[in-house]
């Protein structure tokens, strides 16, 4: 898949490239988020990157025979019509596994969004691991890590430092790509 994902990406003029060590586990922010081909370059990127990583997904899209689909892509069926916390959901599959990536987009969902949502940083900070900070930049037509940030708990600061990270990167859709203002 890593041979087949570099040349479809490179085909298409992206580039796809990491400068920081990889965690054994990990939520990965990725971001921005405002087209369904985020979701296609993100996969390819980082199966040419020779990484795997694991995303969120309805339950009710884990039916025959999508559920083989989804779950070969690294799919996490996450049930929302019971009371439980997703984000403890996570904290057990952390704690199953040596080796886990989780990517998430902070925004939850394409359109435009003015507050990210917070759970791939609890999730971080219940699970004791480093949240990769990914992008996918559409005028540079690259998706990359280049940083590992370390929660320190101090939520509002975190939240602020990593969305700094995020000012300079082009979004698919940029009227649905929101970054506070200082």
């Amino acid at each position: 898949m890593q041979k087949l994902s570099t040349w479809i990406l490179k085909s298409a003029g992206w580039r796809a490239f990491v400068t920081v060590e990889e965690p054994a586990k990990s939520v990965i922010c990725v971001a921005p988020h405002t087209s369904n081909w985020d979701f296609l370059i993100g996969k390819l990127s980082y199966w040419a990157l020779g990484r795997k990583s694991s995303f969120l997904i309805k339950k009710s899209w884990f039916v025959f025979p999508l559920n083989y689909l989804f779950d070969s892509l690294g799919g996490i069926p996450v049930d929302r019509s019971k009371r439980n916390s997703v984000t403890q959901q996570m904290v057990e599959e952390f704690d199953k596994r040596t080796y886990f990536h989780l990517a998430i987009t902070p925004e939850g969902t394409r359109s435009l969004v003015h507050k990210w949502k917070m759970g791939f940083y609890h999730i971080a900070v219940k699970t004791n691991v480093p949240i990769q900070l990914a992008y996918i930049d559409y005028e540079k037509k690259e998706m990359a890590i280049k940083k590992v940030f370390y929660p320190t708990g101090n939520e509002k600061a975190d939240l602020e430092e990593i969305q700094e990270y995020y000012k300079n990167v082009s979004a698919k859709n940029p009227k649905n790509f929101y970054i506070p203002e200082e």
